[in-house]
This record gives C-alpha cells, sequence and structure tokens, in this order.
C-alpha cells in the first residue's frame, strides 16, 4: 500500500492524480533523479526537454514532501540576507546568486505559463513588522535592495498603509514586493511532474533507493530494482533519510505547521487580505499567511526544532491565527498540517556535488518555492552545459550541525529559545 499524501487542503484540492508503478527489475538512464517536489520535477522536465534519457525515483508519492504542502509562498532572494552572502563569497558572488533568486521568480511564473499549470498563481506578497526595531529593519533591506541591487519592485507601507491592505491592528510597518506572489504549491508541482512526464521523463513511486554505488555509471539500489546512470540528482531535501551522511549533517529538518479555514467568500477574503496579496512578518519564529483560490484563509507558522508536532496542531494554529485576525473567531478549521523544512546553519543554500557525477541541492531553509525550481535548472544546466552558475554556490561554506544525528535536535533547541525570547522583544 502506497504511502498517502499528508491530510491537507493541498492534498483535498489537488487537481492531478498520479499512480506511477514501483520501480522493479533493472534499469538504464542518463540521469536518475532521487525525490521528485519542484527541485527533482524540474531538472526532470529540463534534461527530458534536452533530449535525455530520465528516471525518477520518489520513496513515497510525487509531491509527497515539502513541495506540496508548504506556505506556497514564491520570494526574492535566499533564506540567508544579502549582507550574509557578501561575508560567505564577496559582493560580486552575492549579486550573482541576488540575480539567480530574481531570476527564479521569473521561471516559476514562466513554467506556470508554458505548461498551463493550473495553481492558483497571485501576484503580490508583503514582509510586515510589528515593532519600531521592525520598521528599522525593514527599512534598511529596503534600502539595500533598491540602493545597492538595483530591485526595483518594492514599496515600503507605513502602518496606515498596511492596515488598509491587511485587516489587522498587529503591525507598524511593511515591505511589499509586486513581482514575488503565491500559488498552490502541489498544484505546481505536479503539473511540473505532468510536464516532464510528457517530455518523456519516468516516474517510479513507492521506491526507496537504499544504497547509491558510486561509480561512472553510478547505481541506485531500491527494495525492487536498480538503475545505472551517467548522472545523478539528489533533491531530497529535508528526507534524505540516512542516504548520504555527508549531506544529511549540513541540514537540519524542522517542521512547520498551517491551518485552512473553511471557505470564507471572496467578499470576506477581500476584506482580509487587498489584492490577494501573501503576507510574512519578520520574527525569527515568523507567521505567514495568505488566502487561497478557493477563498479560505490558509495560515502558517510555529516551528518544531524537536521532530514533535504540536500537541493539538489544529487548536494550536487556529490560536495564531487568531491573534492576527480575532474577526475569524467563528471560522472553522477544515485542516492543519505539518512537514520538514531543511534548514542550514547560516540559512544559505548548500548546492553542490557530492561526486564529479552527481548532483545535489538542499537546504532551502524555508525559503524554496522558486529557489527550488531553480536549483533543479542549474543542475540539469550544470549535466547538459555548463557548470558556471552552479559552481558558484561551491564558494559558500557549511558547517554540520554539532551533536550528529543524535545530539543535534536538542542542541538545535537549546540555540533557538534565545531567538522565540528575543522576538518578544
Amino acid at each position: 500500500m502506497k504511502v498517502k499524501h499528508t491530510d491537507s487542503y493541498y492534498a483535498a484540492s489537488r487537481n492531478q492524480h498520479f499512480d506511477f508503478p514501483k520501480l522493479m527489475g533493472e534499469h538504464v538512464a542518463d540521469v536518475c533523479v532521487i525525490g521528485s517536489g519542484i527541485t527533482g520535477a524540474t531538472a526532470a522536465l529540463e534534461l527530458a526537454n534536452r533530449g535525455f534519457k530520465v528516471i525518477v525515483l520518489e520513496a513515497n508519492r510525487v509531491g509527497w514532501g515539502a513541495s506540496g504542502r508548504s506556505g506556497g509562498q514564491a520570494i526574492f532572494g535566499w533564506a540567508s540576507e544579502q549582507d550574509t552572502l557578501e561575508k560567505l563569497v564577496g559582493k560580486s558572488d552575492a549579486k550573482k546568486l541576488w540575480d539567480i533568486s530574481v531570476e527564479s521568480l521569473a521561471l516559476t511564473k514562466s513554467n506556470i505559463n508554458k505548461y498551463n499549470i493550473d495553481c492558483d498563481w497571485r501576484d503580490g506578497m508583503v514582509h510586515v513588522g510589528m515593532k519600531p526595531r521592525h520598521d528599522k529593519e525593514l527599512q534598511a533591506w529596503y534600502d539595500d535592495l533598491t540602493e545597492n541591487y538595483g530591485y526595483e519592485s518594492l514599496e515600503m507601507w507605513d502602518k496606515e498603509e498596511v492596515a488598509s491592505r491587511i485587516a489587522s491592528n498587529k503591525y507598524t510597518s511593511g515591505m511589499f514586493d509586486s513581482n514575488s506572489g503565491h500559488l498552490h504549491p502541489l498544484n505546481y508541482t505536479l503539473g511540473l511532474v505532468n510536464a516532464a512526464k510528457l517530455a518523456g521523463a519516468e516516474f517510479y513511486e513507492d521506491s526507496v533507493v537504499k544504497k547509491i554505488e558510486h561509480g561512472d555509471p553510478a547505481t541506485l539500489l531500491t527494495e525492487d530494482g536498480k538503475v545505472k546512470a551517467n548522472h545523478v540528482v539528489l533533491a531530497c531535501n529535508a528526507y534524505m533519510e540516512g542516504l548520504e551522511s555527508k549531506l544529511e549533517n549540513k541540514v537540519m529538518p524542522v517542521g512547520t505547521y498551517i491551518c485552512a479555514t473553511e471557505p470564507l467568500g471572496e467578499e470576506v477574503t477581500g476584506a482580509l487580505m487587498q489584492d490577494h496579496i501573501s503576507a510574512c512578518d519578520i520574527n525569527f519564529v515568523l507567521d505567514y499567511y495568505r488566502c487561497s483560490g478557493d477563498h479560505r484563509m490558509l495560515f502558517g507558522g510555529r516551528v518544531s526544532y524537536s521532530g514533535v508536532a504540536p500537541f493539538n496542531l489544529e487548536k494550536s494554529m487556529r490560536a495564531r491565527m487568531l491573534d492576527i485576525f480575532p474577526q475569524l473567531k467563528d471560522t472553522k478549521i477544515d485542516y492543519a498540517w505539518g512537514g520538514n523544512v531543511a534548514i542550514t546553519m547560516n540559512r544559505a543554500p548548500h548546492f553542490g556535488r557530492l561526486k564529479p557525477n552527481v548532483y545535489f541541492a538542499q537546504g532551502f531553509s524555508g525559503h524554496g518555492i522558486a529557489a527550488t525550481g531553480m536549483a533543479g535548472t542549474l543542475m540539469a544546466e550544470c549535466i547538459a552545459t555548463t557548470a558556471e552558475r552552479f559552481s558558484i554556490f561551491d564558494k559558500i561554506n557549511h558547517m554540520p550541525f554539532p551533536g550528529g544525528r543524535m545530539f543535534r535536535t536538542p542542541a538545535l533547541v537549546l540555540a533557538m529559545s534565545y531567538f522565540r525570547v528575543r522576538d518578544l522583544l
């Protein structure tokens, strides 16, 4: 029996249903992709379009992981801020990384249009501040991006402007980006999978890769089959599950959670959030939210660094939502769910090669809707033509989480308590 998608609003409202076979027997491919989220599906699509024979191995169902469960916000930049990247790789390469991130938004929109993906794309996203310190941080961020990076789609909103766009009295400022946006992440992922399938990529579900025998070609072993491939793309992110320890220790799986209300109607959601924008505060432990295509409030927040989901998740998420929108106190919650994202120590993306013919991309740190598609594209580009852009990411130094698999979680839980306290100040 195949694992089902998590019981989420996204799974309940998906507009495509796939039932790919389990890998059986021996197969040969130019490229074997492990993981069928946005990263893996995009890599498969790009490579299949270039004439490569591509096999995609998925441990569960296509789009089962973070790509099918997330907050759905496609945002400029990376999870690490530009000044952090400047310190890590220098200003010149930090600018190249910025440009790649902006291109990732264009790629997302292009894929939606090119492959007719029905995923409720909406333009507009605002980072909101909740205190004077946030106001200063947002203004400094705006100044840096507009003056030093030439990003022209930003607007600064004062308290009154935010209140006119979002029906909450919690916010003191906002930085709005008309170039960012939001979508139904599972339907977007399934749209990419369908496009890759039509281009000739082969997908196999319920096909956990137990071992990679490195070489040229590499051999990937599953329970009932094997694939020999000239190139391997690791697109597992938070779900590496012990496959490659050298990569797994550079990221930490972190739980994040979302609830979806009952349908509220267009008039109500239009009053809650003008022009169908999405929003995210800038606390370290942040809240993020938007309204769905069928006019529900989708409200995300909380994190679990311990790997344990909050007790009574629906009640917990409802309380966070009502803190921002008390006018929804009589609203029913239809779905509440969670999943893991993979964070790095410095929140910068971790892309590179494990072997000359084995590529990986992970550590999007909760900032993956657009960046994952670009990761898949860059790995395909690296295999098919040139590694020039992909190699920029090699310059980012990534430290392993201390404590190994057994002790890294309590160490991080202790460290994160500091940031939770700081959010209150």
